[in-house]
């Protein structure tokens, strides 16, 4: 095999909806690509999600390339205005996707990437580092060379600590048994785990509302089944959204269900509650804030997640050091500053790191905001496989048309740190904003098949940006 960048394929790590969307582009720009996934199959993480329903419908979360590589195998695309479950996302859409000839001899399962690297050299060589070629390791010890690396990963696999400050609570270790991850079955596969149990759900996201749906409707049929509600913020405002007035009813209706349920007390809310410690006794967990304390059976941790940069560790990152994202994109998607979801289409300018060719796209380049959208991963792959290519006015050419959705303040309210603490979604008003261009000289290299970033770019909002993230996708 050859070691010039120019001649390897693209790497594309993760085949989820995003990274499949990648491999589609990369497939129509004619640019050699090949796809890890961990998974025994495509879209392993929206499998664990499966039972959702999201409430963007079918419109939303189907990548132009990759519907017109379906349409040609003669697939017929679901109703556009249904709304889809995550089992649905994956089975109609996603796996028809990956079994395409044009996909699927270049995805491997199984595949999972323990570092990726430049061959032969660490973070701290420069000399000719533009020109050798990525090195990926897989956790069996085989080595694959990449012209190129799009890290689809997204942050299933790292969900945030319940720790009000970041890190595990006091205790949190010790009771792993008693905690759930965000969206559990409650109403199917795990719900033996919450029948008849109390349950605290921390968290006041999109993922926190659907579990706490799903438990509120268990509660009514099995005796014995309580459900209490523990946020950061002090006030559950942010987690009712626009309600009515969202342009997406689906999640409209979702907080004015929860509202509903608690006011009639089938939910029990507690604000301001900052969790401290956790403490087992026997079968049960006790949390506490340090002045109250909760005793539940089950815990539901839907407090967000983060990005995993420990296997690029050797590659050269500009990462903000709030977000985890890029410094160019992290003040786009602020939720500090950002909380009516106020981010602009962004396409490679903004996902470029110094480490030439390697970019990471979807709810991954979002690090910790909780704003990300699978539209704007599809347009996220669009743009950096037409910068691979080389076709920059393509690639800066960054549109996308988004729903509005409902009212909101521009501004936290005071006290209220419920989207930077507890992976709370935003609503959306519209925009028209021109990003500002990435520095002369960051880009990708002229290795795989297209000219050095240098120039300024505009990019064009159409419609409007909603946002929040369940799973890698609005739900």
């Amino acid at each position: 095999m050859s070691t010039s960048p120019q001649d390897l394929p693209v790497v594309v790590i993760g085949a989820g909806p995003v990274g499949l969307a990648a491999a589609a582009h990369l497939h129509e720009r004619q640019l050699p690509f090949l796809v890890l996934e961990a998974g025994d199959g495509p879209a392993a993480a929206v499998r664990q999600w499966a039972h959702v329903r999201l409430f963007s419908p079918w419109r939303y979360n189907v990548d132009a390339a990759a519907k017109r590589l379906l349409e040609e195998a003669g697939w017929t695309a679901p109703d556009p205005e249904k709304l889809p479950t995550g089992g649905q996302l994956a089975d109609d859409y996603l796996r028809p996707l990956a079994g395409l000839p044009a996909l699927e001899p270049h995805l491997r399962y199984g595949a999972r990437v323990a570092a990726v690297t430049r061959h032969g050299m660490d973070r701290i060589r420069t000399d000719g580092r533009d020109d050798v070629p990525f090195l990926v390791r897989l956790t069996t010890g085989e080595d694959i060379l990449a012209g190129a690396v799009v890290d689809a990963t997204g942050t299933w696999q790292t969900p945030n600590h319940l720790g009000a400050a970041g890190i595990p609570a006091h205790g949190e270790h010790g009771a792993a048994a008693f905690l759930d991850h965000a969206l559990p079955d409650v109403l199917g596969r795990d719900r033996d785990r919450f029948a008849g149990r109390h349950t605290l759900v921390v968290g006041a996201g999109h993922s926190a509302a659907n579990t706490l749906l799903a438990l509120a409707d268990l509660a009514e049929q099995v005796p014995g089944t309580g459900v209490t509600w523990a946020i950061r913020a002090t006030s559950p405002a942010r987690t009712y959204g626009g309600e009515s007035a969202d342009a997406l009813p689906a999640r409209g209706a979702l907080g004015t269900r929860l509202r509903e349920h608690v006011e009639s007390g089938a939910v029990t809310l507690l604000t301001g509650f900052s969790v401290q410690a956790l403490t087992v006794d026997g079968d049960r967990v006790t949390v506490s804030d340090g002045t109250r304390a909760v005793t539940a059976d089950r815990i539901v941790g839907a407090t967000g997640f983060r990005p995993d940069h420990s296997f690029v560790s050797e590659l050269r990152l500009d990462l903000d050091p709030v977000m985890g994202a890029t410094r160019a994109l992290a003040p786009l998607i602020d939720p500090n500053e950002h909380s009516c979801g106020t981010v602009p289409p962004h396409g490679i300018d903004e996902l470029t790191h110094p480490e030439r060719n390697y970019v990471a796209i979807g709810v991954k380049s979002y690090g910790r905001a909780p704003t990300f959208l699978l539209a704007t991963g599809y347009e996220q792959a669009r743009s950096v496989a037409a910068a691979l290519a080389g076709d920059w006015d393509a690639a800066r050419d960054v549109q996308l048309d988004l729903p509005e959705t409902g009212v909101c303040n521009s501004n936290p309210v005071l006290g209220d740190d419920t989207i930077a603490s507890d992976g709370g979604g935003c609503c959306g008003v519209p925009t028209a904003v021109a990003p500002a261009s990435a520095p002369a000289g960051r880009g990708l290299a002229t290795g795989i098949s297209g000219g050095l970033l240098s120039a300024p770019l505009t990019l064009t909002a159409v419609g409007t940006k909603t946002g929040e993230q369940a799973g890698g996708c609005c739900s």
